[in-house]
């Protein structure tokens, strides 16, 4: 039977089986749901074939539509600077169609620079053993709280912080609900985590694990003495949610007594993308490896004896008893950890606390002037930030009306919390210019 389709493998035969199993006559049937005020009733506006240059143009008329825009927002994402060496490996051809690695003898490659990637990750948290990767810091999270219950067997329930980004919290409560886990949130106290309603919250003995965030969602760096040991007096796990750029500079998971550490990547000098994409990374204590999702690799010699690099700790249920199988994730291990790599190879030790000085130092500056305008004051001005904090304006002014001002001059101000309050980012990207121009507009409202 002929295909309908130019570029889609489907025949009619093939269509009429696929929709008679779906009890449905048609393909619009399938979407009966979808009202017909958003469905397409025209053919797409497609303008005629076009050589080359014409396209260049195209595309170069739509593009001149951006606006560069200096970027103060954060909430768990950061602009951070990307060394040019960086796209110009990235793009070549050999690392585009990199997946899975499962024959070593032809994939030594891309093994070694994941080896690289999870030594350097095991390096900036103190942990034992990092997997190869998750897909953002949210999920990377999620895949921390079921390995505390798988870890637990008989306790399914999980302790999140409040002050852990919402997005976060919101991707775990997904997870938890299919997974049966129930997942409890301690409250905050003026931006941190309340130890009081914590250490409340494990007396029933009935916690798997406790998931806190460094810094925090308001920027703030708490103070988590004593929480790893009330969880593993409870036989609990402390899961630590940090992103990862900050570890070059704060106090590791490891220092804190963490079991887990897990997050988001993306401040590994990854562009600002429209939502992608993103790095999450997942590292554990050596007692928990055989529980870690996604792929590990390890080093080896092979038969002479040379240095070579093989997937490693593929648990037998990953194949054969897929009910017991942690999440199978392994498509992300090529081009974000190959990203992650090279940056933190390209930036060094140095570079990375240089990179966290001068985002300290932005940030605080930004703070301070900000708050002598007289327009806004440090919502938690006695916490201690890196590079990112809360404001609340005084009086009439508006954080919509901030937020449109800075952007009708090309500033991306910061993220909104609430009416009065605002989430505002600085890294070594911000220039004292940029600063000046922020605090100048903010001054005339």
């Amino acid at each position: 039977m002929s295909n309908p389709h130019r570029y889609l493998p489907h025949t009619e035969e093939d269509i009429k089986l696929m929709l008679d199993k779906c009890g449905a006559k048609t393909l619009d049937d399938l979407y009966a749901d979808v009202p017909a005020s958003l469905r397409l009733s025209k053919p797409y506006a497609l303008p005629k074939a076009m050589s080359e240059p014409e396209l260049y143009r195209f595309f170069g008329d739509i593009a001149s539509d951006n606006r560069e825009m200096a970027i103060f927002a954060g909430a768990g994402f950061y602009h951070h600077y990307t060394p040019a060496a960086i796209p110009a490996i990235l793009s070549r051809s050999e690392f585009l169609t990199a997946y899975t690695p499962y024959q070593p003898e032809i994939s030594q490659g891309t093994l070694q620079y994941i080896f690289e990637y999870q030594s350097m990750m095991c390096e900036l948290t103190g942990m034992d053993v990092s997997n190869a990767s998750m897909y953002d810091g949210a999920t990377a999270t999620a895949e921390a709280m079921i390995m505390a219950v798988n870890a637990a067997r008989r306790k399914n329930r999980i302790l999140m912080s409040a002050t852990v980004a919402p997005e976060i919290q919101q991707v775990a409560a997904t997870y938890a609900a299919g997974a049966g886990i129930k997942l409890d949130i301690i409250p905050e106290n003026n931006g941190t985590t309340s130890k009081q309603a914590f250490e409340e919250m494990m007396s029933n003995g009935d916690v798997a694990g406790v998931i806190v965030s460094s810094p925090n969602y308001y920027g703030i760096i708490e103070d988590y003495s004593g929480y790893a040991d009330v969880c593993h007096n409870n036989k609990a796990l402390f899961i630590m949610n940090c992103h990862a750029a900050t570890l070059a500079t704060l106090k590791s998971p490891d220092e804190w007594g963490a079991d887990i550490a897990c997050g988001e990547a993306q401040s590994l000098g990854m562009p600002l993308n429209y939502g992608g994409p993103y790095l999450g990374y997942l590292c554990c204590k050596q007692q928990l490896m055989r529980k870690l999702p996604g792929r590990i690799v390890g080093a080896t010699v092979d038969a002479e004896g040379r240095r070579s690099f093989v997937l490693t700790l593929q648990a037998r249920e990953q194949h054969i008893r897929r009910q017991k199988a942690t999440s199978n994730i392994c498509s992300n291990q090529g081009m974000m950890t190959l990203h992650a790599a090279m940056y933190l190879s390209l930036m060094g030790t140095e570079g990375m606390k240089k990179v966290n000085r001068l985002s300290f130092e932005a940030a605080h500056a930004l703070a301070a002037q900000l708050t002598a305008t007289g327009k806004c004051n440090l919502k938690y001005a006695d916490k201690p930030f890196l590079n990112e904090f809360v404001v609340e304006f005084i009086a009439s002014t508006n954080t919509d009306n901030v937020l449109k001002a800075l952007a009708n001059e090309n500033i991306l101000g910061g993220v909104k919390l609430s009416d009065s309050t605002m989430l505002i980012a600085a890294t070594e990207m911000c220039s004292p210019d940029d600063i000046a121009r922020y605090v100048s507009i903010v001054k005339s409202l």
